[in-house]
């Protein structure tokens, strides 16, 4: 049996690989670590907008998390958006007034079609 299931053998990867651009109906903030000078010779850290796009989120369920922890990766939520090649790992996603820390970013089957990010929430 070929497809999407045997590819990735983690459920937190087995996303539907039919995922439609309607099933993308959250907005998140892609956002990048900057230094700002502080005026007395150091800098700040802060954040700064990307871009701002459509995403579907998910959270993770209590069994995947086990799953994942066995992996010694932490996940909360899986973000699904269109494909951009210009998004790291060092990232992270504002929504909803929440901070989600990028844990890894999945191209599935290296389609160039989706990016299934994997985050946690920050506290």
């Amino acid at each position: 049996m070929g497809g999407i299931l045997n590819a990735y053998p983690n459920p937190y990867y087995r996303a539907n690989p039919n995922t439609s651009p309607a099933d993308l109906n959250k907005t998140i903030t892609l956002q990048y670590q900057t230094k700002v000078p502080d005026g007395m010779g150091a800098f700040t850290v802060t954040w700064a907008d990307a871009a701002t796009i459509w995403a579907a989120i998910w959270p993770i369920s209590a069994n995947e998390q086990i799953q994942a922890m066995g992996q010694a990766m932490t996940i909360t939520h899986r973000i699904r958006i269109r494909y951009r090649n210009t998004i790291k790992a060092s990232w992270r996603i504002s929504h909803a007034g929440k901070y989600f820390n990028i844990v890894s970013i999945v191209d599935p089957n290296m389609a160039h079609r989706w990016l299934d990010i994997m985050v946690k929430e920050a506290a």
